[in-house]
C-alpha cells in the first residue's frame, strides 16, 4: 500500500472524579438490547481459548489504514529495549527508551531510531520519524500490553497494539467487582503528520450475575491530558479550540448491555465521549471500541487497549486515540 508522506526535512536530505462536572452518565444506553450482529468482536490472536489458556490479542492488519502491520513486538527487559518487526524505515527495529519522555505514570515509552545507515557504504539514511512505543507489566506479571504507532504520514501510517493475559482466569459466578488503574496511549492523526502522548485514570466494574448473556461491564477514563514528544502539555490548546471551560478531555463511557464478555474472560465493546452546552445538551465527541481480558484465580486483573477517533478541533484531521490500561481490583 502506498501511503502519503509527510513533507518532513528528515525524508527529504506515542469512579473518582470522573464525570468533571460534565453530566457523565456511565450507562450510555440503558436498557438497550444488541443484535449479535452489532456486538463488537474481540481482535485477532490466541484459537479455541478457555478460562484456563493464557490469551494474546493483536490489532488485524489492514492495509487500507496500516493498522495491525506492527508483528513479533517482543521486550527484552535486560536491555530495556523492544523489538518490532513489519515496520518500514524504522531502524534497525530496536526501540530505545525515549529520551524526552521515559514514561507515562507507570508504562514505559519506547522509540526507534530516525537514522540508519547504508550497510554498504555507511551513508546515512534518515527514518521514517517518529516510531513510538508504549509498554505496560502489570505488578504480578500476569498481564501486559504494547502500542506502536507511528507520527511520519499525512494518513495514519503504520503500527498496532497487542495485549496479552499471561496465565488463566477463574471467573466469578456472582456479586460485583471494581477495577482501577492507569490509562495511557498514543494519539495519530489522519490528515497530517505527528504523534502526541495521553494519559488519565481509569475504572471498571463488572456484575457478574446480569446480564445473563455476557455479563454488564461499565467503565470511564477520566482525567485526561494530552503531550507533544517533548512532555509539554498541550490539552488547554484542545480544550480551547473545542470552546470548552473544562479541565481535561471529555470522559470516555463505556456502552452498557448485553453480550460484551465470554466465559473465557474476554470482554469487547463500544465506547464513546461527550461534550456538553451551558443547558446540559450532549453532543458525541469520540466513538470506539474497547478490547480486554481478565486474569487471576479471583478474576483480580484486567489488561486492555481502547481505540477512539475524534474530529480534531484545532486541525483539519481526524485524531486517533489509542491507549492501553492494566486496572487492579
Amino acid at each position: 500500500m502506498a501511503k502519503n508522506l509527510a513533507l518532513l526535512l528528515a525524508l527529504l536530505g506515542m469512579l473518582a472524579a470522573c464525570g468533571d462536572g460534565d453530566g457523565t452518565n456511565p450507562v450510555n444506553n440503558p436498557g438497550v438490547e444488541e443484535e449479535d450482529d452489532d456486538e463488537t468482536e474481540l481482535p485477532d490472536g490466541t484459537d479455541d481459548a478457555t478460562a484456563d489458556d493464557p490469551i494474546t490479542r493483536y490489532e488485524e492488519q489492514d492495509e487500507s489504514n496500516g493498522n495491525g502491520y506492527a508483528s513479533s513486538i517482543s521486550y527484552d527487559a535486560e536491555t530495556d529495549t523492544f523489538t518490532v518487526d513489519n515496520l518500514g524505515f524504522d531502524g534497525d527495529n530496536v526501540y530505545t527508551r525515549d529520551d524526552q519522555v521515559a514514561s507515562l505514570g507507570p508504562y514505559a515509552v519506547y522509540e526507534a531510531t530516525e537514522t540508519f545507515y547504508d550497510s554498504v557504504t555507511g551513508e546515512p539514511i534518515s527514518q521514517i520519524a517518529p516510531h513510538k512505543a508504549i509498554y505496560g507489566l502489570s505488578t504480578s506479571g500476569a498481564t501486559n500490553f504494547a502500542i506502536v504507532r507511528t507520527g511520519g504520514y499525512i494518513d495514519y501510517g503504520f503500527g498496532g497494539f497487542v495485549y496479552s493475559r499471561n496465565g488463566s482466569v477463574t471467573l466469578p459466578t456472582s456479586g460485583q467487582a471494581a477495577y482501577s488503574g492507569d490509562y495511557a496511549g498514543l494519539r495519530d492523526f489522519d490528515g497530517r503528520a505527528g504523534i502526541e502522548y495521553v494519559t488519565g485514570d481509569m475504572t471498571m466494574a463488572i456484575d457478574f450475575e446480569d446480564f445473563n448473556d455476557g455479563n454488564a461491564v461499565q467503565g470511564l477514563v477520566y482525567n485526561r491530558r494530552v503531550y507533544d514528544t517533548a512532555g509539554n502539555d498541550v490539552t488547554d490548546d484542545i480544550l480551547t479550540a473545542m470552546g470548552t471551560s473544562a479541565t481535561a478531555l471529555p470522559t470516555l463511557v463505556f456502552d452498557v448491555g448485553p453480550g460484551v464478555m465470554d466465559d473465557n474472560g474476554e470482554i469487547a465493546g463500544e465506547l464513546r465521549s461527550n461534550t456538553y452546552d451551558a443547558d446540559g445538551v450532549a453532543t458525541q465527541y469520540e466513538e470506539g471500541n474497547y478490547y480486554a481480558v481478565l486474569s487471576g484465580s479471583n478474576a483480580e486483573e484486567v489488561v486492555g487497549v481502547i481505540v477512539v477517533t475524534a474530529d480534531d478541533p484545532r486541525f483539519d484531521a481526524t485524531v486517533r486515540e489509542t491507549g492501553g490500561f492494566i486496572l487492579s481490583r
